[in-house]
């Protein structure tokens, strides 16, 4: 199967990465120290900030926000940087990252917000800590105390927009809260002049409501299609063949 296209837009992404065979990456605070170091460097260089993180044993979070089109770029310095650190302090070879990194393009408030608290409440859930703020390796620690480390997320939302930040990230996820990530990081999303946007806006039923005449048929289809769904799926919804609709989307 061919991998899914990597969204490289500016705005808002959130990042997962894993050692291989789910190996530590970290193995000392010298290591973690050096990651965050390096991210930093990247931030600076690739005109990038750092809205939120968490380092964990054998895996990180990172969420930011990209000014220019350049994520592959800003990541390719974190993790290339970093293995060739590792591999020579510990005097390893061959792969150190699991595969290339997970990402998801952030458009939606909601998800931000319910990632902040899923991102610093990670190492709560793993048992690495008791309330949120108090693993050193995320930032609201290094907000709370004052860490060098924390110039690269300077204009964090986290920081300009959270009033009581600790109350806010300490609020458990509902179930409410997890519905809301597994449903906007199952859903599509669309390119729609230059801008990112979430698919099926409208169901196909809506598209094709009160449809009275081949023209406006021909162009809901089209309309369909810009909102993310697939020939097939209004071929099907139609019940007319694939070969049709892409003969209906020529004439429109």
């Amino acid at each position: 199967m061919p991998r899914r296209p990597r969204v490289e837009l500016s705005g808002f992404h959130h990042i997962i990465n894993r050692g291989v065979n789910k190996s530590d990456i970290y193995m000392c605070d010298e290591d973690y120290e050096m990651f965050l170091m390096i991210v930093c460097k990247a931030c600076k260089n690739y005109r990038v900030i750092v809205h939120d993180y968490c380092l964990m044993s054998n895996h990180y979070h990172l969420l930011v926000e990209c000014e220019l089109e350049n994520l592959s770029l800003f990541m390719k310095h974190i993790n290339s940087n970093y293995a060739i650190y590792v591999n020579k302090k510990y005097k390893r070879s061959g792969h150190f990252w699991q595969g290339r990194f997970y990402s998801r393009y952030i458009n939606n408030d909601a998800y931000f917000y319910t990632l902040v608290k899923y991102i610093e409440q990670n190492p709560i859930e793993a048992g690495m800590a008791q309330k949120v703020g108090e693993y050193p390796y995320t930032l609201l620690w290094a907000i709370k105390n004052k860490t060098p480390l924390i110039e690269c997320a300077v204009h964090s939302k986290l920081i300009d927009e959270i009033k009581d930040i600790d109350l806010f990230v300490g609020i458990s996820l509902n179930e409410e809260d997890m519905k809301t990530l597994h449903a906007i990081e199952k859903q599509k999303t669309v390119l729609k002049e230059d801008a990112k946007s979430l698919a099926y806006t409208k169901s196909l039923d809506t598209h094709f409501k009160n449809i009275t005449t081949a023209l406006l048929r021909d162009k809901a289809i089209v309309e369909a299609l810009a909102d993310g769904y697939t020939q097939a799926q209004v071929a099907r919804h139609l019940d007319i063949s694939r070969a049709r609709v892409s003969q209906m989307v020529k004439k429109v």
